[in-house]
Parts: structure tokens; C-alpha cells; sequence
């Protein structure tokens, strides 16, 4: 196996960005603001998904390749502004990793059981300086999409344990019920749709599935079929 060497592979990359931006660069990298750039993060993290439920390891590779040159791209502009660099992202990143898993790297100081790493992380999470968010509102970003977001905010709910907040099951189920015996003479706004999805986010909660991930799977699918039966009525 040929020996590989992490840091002159990310040096170079660095150094690649860091020509892109120069005054003789390439006018496009040269003009991007992180807020520009924006949009094109949460693409590439879709696009690496993508390549991940395919399963093609090249692919893979190749979109794992674009979502590091966002980090990279975000990087370099705040190290322009004198702000942080590359550098201070991975020590970040690193320094958080050690933090929060104790039970690995500071076994002395382990405070809880193997088999209670979720109440560990959480109580980590809480005292950290950059908490500053509520339980529940803590890494529910308002771009992340709904469906996502609910699930994880179903999730904070139960692990805060206060899921009696949540809107009622039976009344729900009843609404549900009601659609499917009579929906055609049912008016359903927009709120009640809300509520179903929800409903359904938490059915999948409590069932242990990815709400997100099925009905990704599922619009595939039926994309596939579609496109399949478009191909056998193309004339040859």
C-alpha cells in the first residue's frame, strides 16, 4: 500500500484555494462571499447523500471531495479577514471531538456508563461556552429541510422528556381516519397538513426510522419507475 502523507495532500489543497483567491487568480473564487457560497453547501451535501445511498465508493470520493472544498472555500475567506483560518477549523473540530467523548480519551474522568453516552453527551453539550440556545433548539438550523427538522425536533422532545407536549395522537388519528373515509369532501388547510406531517414524522420516531431517508427512497423509486415506463413508450 503506497504510504500517504494527510498533511501535504491538505497543504496543497490549501495552497490551490489560496492561488484561486489571489489578485491574479480566478475572478470567480476571487468574488465569493460566504454568504454567495451558502447555497452551495447544503447542494453538495445533498448531491454527497446522493452518492452514499448509490453506494458507489468513486462517487463517493468525488462528492466527498466538493463538500471539503466548501470548508476549505469558507475557510480562506475568513482567513482574509484575519478572523480564523483552516487551521483553527480542524483544531476546533478536534478539540471538540476530545470533549465529548470522554469515555474514550479521559477514562479517569468518565462520569457516566457505556450505556448512557446520550445523557453524557447532552450534559457535555450544555456546558459548553457556545451553547447558547435553548435545549431543543440547539442544531435545528431554520435551512435544514422540514421534514428533518421535525424529526429531530420530535427526538429533543422525547429525549427532554416532554413529549406530552406534543400535539395529541388520538386526536390526529382520528383526522386521519376522517380523510380516508370521506377525504374527497374534506378541506384540508394548511395548518391540519402540518399536524399530519408531523403525526407521521413522530410514527416514524416511534417506529425507529428516518422519516427524511424513506420518503428520499421512496420519491427514488418512483422517479426510476417513471422514467421507466417513459423509455418503453419512446418509439426505437
Amino acid at each position: 500500500m503506497t504510504h500517504k502523507n494527510p498533511g501535504e495532500s491538505i497543504d496543497k489543497l490549501l495552497k490551490i484555494m489560496c492561488d484561486l483567491r489571489a489578485p491574479d487568480g480566478c475572478p470567480w473564487d476571487a468574488e465569493q462571499t460566504p454568504e454567495s457560497l451558502a447555497p452551495y453547501i447544503l447542494e453538495e451535501a445533498c448531491e454527497l447523500i446522493d452518492a452514499i445511498e448509490e453506494g458507489d465508493p468513486d462517487l463517493i470520493l468525488d462528492e466527498l471531495g466538493d463538500l471539503l472544498l466548501q470548508v476549505v472555500f469558507q475557510a480562506q475567506i475568513f482567513s482574509e479577514r484575519g478572523l480564523f483560518d483552516f487551521c483553527d477549523v480542524s483544531t476546533c473540530i478536534a478539540e471538540k471531538l476530545l470533549r465529548r467523548h470522554p469515555h474514550v480519551f479521559a477514562r479517569e474522568s468518565h462520569e457516566f456508563p457505556a450505556t448512557d453516552l446520550d445523557k453524557q453527551w447532552e450534559k457535555i453539550k450544555t456546558s459548553e461556552a457556545t451553547h447558547n440556545k435553548s435545549c431543543l433548539a440547539d442544531h435545528l438550523p431554520v435551512k435544514l429541510p422540514a421534514l428533518q427538522r421535525a424529526q429531530k425536533l420530535i427526538a429533543k422532545t422525547y429525549k427532554a422528556e416532554r413529549e406530552r407536549e406534543l400535539p395529541d395522537y388520538d386526536e390526529i388519528s382520528d383526522t386521519i381516519q376522517m380523510l380516508a373515509a370521506h377525504g374527497d369532501d374534506i378541506a384540508l388547510d394548511e395548518e391540519a397538513l402540518g399536524m399530519l406531517l408531523l403525526h407521521f414524522v413522530r410514527m416514524s420516531h416511534d417506529a425507529g426510522l428516518d422519516a427524511e431517508t424513506a420518503l428520499r427512497k421512496t420519491t427514488r423509486r418512483l422517479l426510476q419507475n417513471l422514467d421507466k415506463k417513459v423509455s418503453a413508450l419512446q418509439p426505437d
